[in-house]
């Protein structure tokens, strides 16, 4: 990945009102990987204290959005198609983190797999609790 693709892929990120919202961090831009953090707020929470599955369908559909950019080496725009999730366990942690790969990156068409762990604040214990398949189309 050009330095200038990850200098725009941080300042569209840098500049997302919800990611703002969510206090959203980007840990790693590499070219068909991408990285999100999300500290836990009582907002995205249920009772028992675990993550809205909400919220992780939310971090879901962004990270593979940005997963998607990664991939082509032009400037450009993905909207989803298709997401799916499936919760693998209760998110009880600090943060989020998601983890985005493309599987396949076409010329239109990509599809995504994100994985999203419950992390500690320590950054010493991950959870694995939720994995997902995403597709999205460039549009510009």
């Amino acid at each position: 990945m050009t330095p200038e693709k990850k200098q725009l892929i941080t300042d569209s990120f840098t500049r997302s009102e919800t990611l703002k919202f969510y206090r959203a961090e980007l840990l790693e831009v590499e070219t068909d990987f991408i990285s999100i953090k999300i500290p836990k707020m009582d907002l995205m929470t249920r009772k028992a204290g675990m993550f809205n599955g909400a919220m992780i369908a939310s971090l879901v559909d962004v990270s593979s959005g940005y997963a998607a950019v990664s991939h082509y080496k032009e400037d450009c725009y993905v909207v989803t198609v298709e997401l799916k999730v499936n919760y693998l366990r209760p998110a009880i942690g600090d943060a989020l983190v998601s983890k985005s790969y493309v599987v396949k990156g076409g010329a239109k068409i990509s599809v995504i797999r994100t994985e999203i762990y419950a992390v500690d604040e320590k950054g010493t214990s991950e959870s694995h609790v939720a994995t997902s398949l995403v597709t999205m189309m460039k549009i510009k």
